[in-house]
């Protein structure tokens, strides 16, 4: 500390060469020199730290289309067991909103993963072995229609509801865990997230696109599936299975599948950003 004129004084020093260096944030660090004898007070010639070369201290918060795109990159090592893709929850509750090309990126990620081609195989499997959609037919040419169509099925769901109409409609295609709260206010939460979402504006709404794109999705499975099982009635049944499956997966992601997914994001609740020059 400085005495009552501003000046310091540093005893016990050894004797000899000594160098003093006089740093201060926001302005150029000086150095002074000089030799110490025994027994002699030394006085410093007085140092004045250049302002003109003081340092600026800039701190730049990135753009919300930044900070999505890192969350992007988050959301895409996201796997349950370190295999299953699990891109569409993200652990930040003030995730950054997604742009439309952002959206259409997500989506197709999870469209062409490796794993998602697994599954489409498994799918078609079971239908073959229980035969469903009887007009495919057996045999390989029966497979192959019923991979294609579940593959189908995934694919325009997947884009509909998760990238265009999310566009369109703006509002945000992703889970957005809460993981606080009592289990009834979690549950209660989830069950809500299969009917409504949060919109690019981050307020809370109605979610067309997940529902319009379940009813869009299962319109357009008319045009490839047997004629035998082409209903209306049938879409709309889907429809509504398809609310209560987003349900059961909220609750699932809710209470289970963050803790089988292998390193999971964490987020520090938002600050902001500040510049600020000396």
């Amino acid at each position: 500390m400085s005495d009552s004129d501003g000046q310091f004084c540093f005893a016990g020093v050894t004797p000899g060469s000594f160098q003093l260096t006089i740093s201060s944030p926001g302005f150029a660090a000086q150095t002074a020199s000089g030799r110490l004898h025994p027994g002699e007070d030394y006085t410093v010639p007085p140092v004045l730290l250049d302002v003109a070369a003081a340092a600026a201290e800039v701190k730049v918060a990135m753009t919300p289309v930044e900070i999505a795109e890192a969350e992007i990159k988050d959301e895409e090592k996201q796997r349950i067991l370190g295999v299953i893709p699990n891109f569409y929850v993200t652990y930040n509750s003030a995730a950054a909103p997604l742009n439309p090309k952002q959206k259409f990126e997500l989506a197709w990620k999870a469209t062409i993963d490796p794993i998602n081609f697994g599954m489409t195989g498994a799918i078609a499997g079971v239908q073959q072995a229980v035969d469903a959609f009887s007009g495919y037919g057996q045999g390989a040419q029966g497979y192959a229609k019923r991979y294609a169509a579940s593959y189908a099925d995934s694919a325009i769901s997947t884009f509909i509801g998760g990238a265009i109409l999310p566009s369109v409609l703006k509002q945000d295609p992703r889970y957005f865990y809460k993981g606080t709260g009592t289990r009834r206010s979690r549950i209660i939460y989830a069950l809500a997230n299969a009917v409504i979402c949060k919109g690019d504006n981050g307020h809370w709404q109605v979610n067309y696109s997940s529902m319009l794109g379940s009813l869009a999705a299962g319109g357009i499975s008319n045009l490839y599936y047997p004629e035998s099982d082409r209903d209306s009635t049938v879409t709309f049944e889907n429809t509504l299975i398809a609310i209560g499956s987003n349900a059961a997966n909220n609750l699932l992601q809710e209470f289970l599948i963050r803790k089988l997914t292998r390193n999971p994001p964490t987020y520090t609740p938002a600050t902001s950003a500040s510049a600020s020059r000396p």
